[in-house]
């Protein structure tokens, strides 16, 4: 899959783990920004601004309004999967540490018995480390293309780095 560049404004949204986070809880599941803010543990005002961020650029996709508990409008927010289809070159260190940042807050709410961790390190020939990169993404996206809501949802987190 050929990944288009990330305009500045779009790579400045992701540049946030609590944004790459909002994205990840509207993947299959339409929530509005007060269910937002009580899962991420933050308070509302301040989930609404990466809210309104993530849909000025396309990430999140305002759904119908609907009537909440006491009869406000509320309007839930669904995830475009843009995210997914946008490269961050040039952007790179503040996508990966934003990237790094929503891993831990979301890890840390796991319980250890639930993570399934492996580590490992090969020696790839210099000439092989794109095609091992690339078949990596091309098992990823096969498996998000046949994404199933009734399905269990599954994180996974994936780095790739020198090992010294």
């Amino acid at each position: 899959m050929r990944r288009r560049q990330a305009t500045e404004a779009e790579a400045n949204a992701l540049a946030s783990g609590i944004r790459l986070r909002i994205i990840r809880l509207t993947y299959a599941e339409a929530l509005t920004n007060k269910e937002l803010a009580e899962r991420l543990g933050r308070d509302p005002a301040t989930t609404l601004h990466h809210v309104r961020k993530l849909v000025d650029t396309g990430f999140l996709v305002a759904q119908p309004p609907r009537r909440g508990n006491r009869g406000a409008k509320e309007i839930p927010y669904l995830s475009s999967g843009l995210s997914w289809h946008l490269s961050g070159a040039g952007h790179e260190k503040a996508l990966n540490e934003a990237i790094l940042e929503a891993y831990l807050a979301e890890i840390a709410e796991v319980p250890i018995g639930e993570v399934e961790q492996t580590r490992l390190v090969v020696q790839v020939p210099d000439e092989d480390l794109r095609e091992f990169s690339d078949r990596l993404r091309d098992l990823l996206e096969e498996f998000r293309a046949r994404s199933d809501t009734s399905g269990r949802r599954t994180a996974i987190y994936l780095a790739t780095y020198p090992s010294r």
